[in-house]
């Protein structure tokens, strides 16, 4: 059975690989923080979360004393890439749309034919797994089709993520901050503050909290992985599910795009809004997120009035 143990041992291989590549070029900082974060992939389900601590501790010091640096791996010059951009256009997008594919079609096909009786794959892990799989996929297919050097995607992959630093690993960090948060007791707080505001039976106006929270705390935290634990327990289950029976599926999955709304207008999403400035060297460090609010605000409109129909109107 391929279990999400391998999609770990995946990401861990690809992060020692880098690892190594900046070892080979001295650069010392970003070899250790990218085999620490080798080993939280590799060994991370099999030690103490005392272990795991102390792997992300040392992971915010070499950050924090500014240890990364970035990298200019030599893969392709900047003439070569304008030929090869001239010659293949948007084919060049090929590949890249084999993952998405391969998730869905694989996903469809797994869960709806006899291949599912198999248990080839680990329950409720098939997508994720699949994805997984696809990121596989397509670099063989770019592999065999542009024949570029042995090493270019792994140079490529380097050179990426030392340009991003820090800031790529910052969804799973802010994840586990808002799992913390969860465990702390501060969505029951806020819950016991929601239920004490919004009326006795008032479902749009609870849905309509629950979805300004996840944008808020989102805003506040930076992603919405941290955010959807404390609203999901302080406003998502005991209300919305629990005590209006709404459709869970829609409440999770669409609360969650509300939050991502949130995202897209702060500068604490780091990795989202103020990277893709700085690498595109924009005079504006918050020119992204002006150019998004729009999109953002009425996005979250449409998750709001989603939820009340899908999870309340249509489900009942």
């Amino acid at each position: 059975m391929i279990t999400y143990e391998w999609l770990y041992g995946l990401a861990g291989a690809a992060f020692t690989i880098w690892s190594l590549l900046s070892l080979h070029d001295r650069r010392w900082g970003n070899a250790g923080f990218w085999a620490l974060l080798a080993a939280s992939f590799l060994i991370g389900s099999h030690v103490s979360d005392l272990v795991n601590g102390l792997l992300v501790l040392a992971m915010v010091a070499i950050a924090g004393l500014g240890g990364l640096k970035r990298s200019d791996p030599p893969t392709t010059g900047a003439e070569e890439r304008q030929r090869l951009s001239a010659r293949l256009g948007n084919r060049l997008f090929l590949p890249a749309l084999i993952v998405p594919l391969t998730a869905v079609a694989g996903t469809l096909l797994y869960n709806y034919t006899p291949l599912g009786q198999t248990g080839l794959f680990e329950a409720r892990r098939e997508t994720l797994i699949l994805f997984g799989v696809g990121v596989v996929v397509a670099l063989g297919v770019a592999m065999l089709w542009l024949r570029p050097p042995l090493l270019a995607p792994a140079q490529e992959g380097r050179r990426l993520l030392d340009s991003i630093g820090w800031a790529a690993i910052l969804p799973q960090m802010l994840a586990a901050l808002g799992a913390v948060f969860a465990l702390a007791g501060v969505g029951e707080i806020i819950g016991g503050l929601a239920s004490a505001v919004i009326p006795q039976g008032s479902v749009f106006l609870t849905v309509l909290v629950f979805a300004l929270g996840m944008a808020l705390f989102t805003m506040i935290m930076g992603n919405a992985f941290a955010a959807y634990p404390v609203m999901a327990a302080a406003i998502g289950i005991p209300l919305l599910v629990q005590q209006y029976g709404g459709r869970p599926a829609a409440i999770g999955a669409v609360g969650m795009l509300a939050g991502f709304c949130g995202t897209l207008m702060t500068p604490m999403a780091a990795n989202f809004n103020i990277v893709p400035a700085a690498l595109l060297e924009l005079k504006d460090q918050n020119g992204v997120i002006r150019q998004q609010i729009g999109t953002a605000l009425a996005l979250w409109v449409c998750n709001v009035a989603i939820i009340y129909v899908g999870a309340f109107l249509l489900w009942n």
